[in-house]
């Protein structure tokens, strides 16, 4: 594709992707435009890759800063990156084979989650414990809790920050978490599980991961939850009971703003939703 410029690419990106590459045919576009994102799995002659390219958004850093000591696992569960440019904002990995398992039967199989498991426990390798984490989150989570007011009702919005309030800021193992571990991430190929973008990765505690699911896929399905942290190996326990809820309640403010913001009222929802559950649980 020489002389054609991708939408939503830069001159730059684009030039750095024909050094990198050479001559490429684009087999399927699937950017996300409300997120200033261009993705593309491309073919060469040298084989098929993913391309992920932005101007504005801090995601492609952090996918590539997530790549730079390596992926875990066995080989093919995660992508291989082949070439990146931070300042450019541009990266280039191997295509992985395989379909999205969001929206499939194997969304409810309990072995897409225990091998889900257990490629999250590779990739949560321990970095270092951290006295100003928590102090962090709970700060970001007020003022986000700000950003709420005219969003929820008084009565959630005084409960939710009673309950941020009475956390203390413990000492937290950091590990290399993903970021949006659920199935939306996950591929399936013939029955094995993969995972890509990489692009929220960052050093937090390991229960941070496991946030969405437990507000989505775990609900009502024990049979889910079981398999996953068979896989994991650990489950959460009262040694992270702070930790958890901090976390919970800054994803689930953390959605309600942020959805509220790009006017997806749905997923506004179930931020609610999310915020609700927390302040019910004792």
């Amino acid at each position: 594709m020489l002389g054609t410029m991708p939408q939503g690419m830069t001159e730059k990106q684009c030039a750095l992707l024909e050094e990198w590459l050479g001559p490429y045919s684009v087999i399927a576009d699937y950017s996300w435009p409300l997120q200033d994102t261009t993705v593309l799995h491309v073919s060469t002659a040298a084989g098929q890759f993913a391309v992920k390219a932005s101007a504005t958004s801090h995601h492609i850093r952090r996918e590539i800063a997530a790549h730079a000591h390596g992926m875990p696992g066995p080989q093919g569960s995660f992508p291989v990156l082949r070439h990146a440019s931070p300042d450019a904002g541009i990266l280039v990995t191997e295509f992985l084979p395989g379909k999205l398992v969001e929206g499939t039967p194997a969304e409810h199989a309990p072995e897409m989650y225990r091998q889900a498991g257990a490629l999250l426990a590779a990739l949560h390798r321990p970095l270092a414990e951290s006295t100003e984490y928590a102090k962090k989150l709970r700060y970001t989570t007020e003022l986000l809790l700000k950003k709420g007011r005219g969003l929820l009702d008084a009565g959630m919005l005084a409960r939710a920050g009673a309950e941020l309030a009475a956390l203390p800021a413990v000492p937290v193992q950091l590990v290399t978490t993903h970021g949006d571990y659920q199935p939306r991430n996950w591929l399936q190929d013939g029955g094995r599980i993969k995972v890509i973008d990489f692009g929220r990765a960052d050093a937090r505690p390991w229960v941070h991961d496991l946030v969405r699911l437990s507000h989505q896929q775990f609900l009502g399905s024990a049979a889910l939850e079981d398999a996953f942290y068979e896989g994991y190996g650990r489950r959460i326990g009262p040694a992270e009971d702070t930790i958890w809820r901090l976390e919970n309640l800054n994803q689930a403010i953390g959605t309600i703003v942020w959805a509220h913001g790009i006017g997806d009222f749905a997923f506004r929802d179930s931020g609610v939703a999310m915020l609700e559950r927390v302040l019910a649980d004792p």
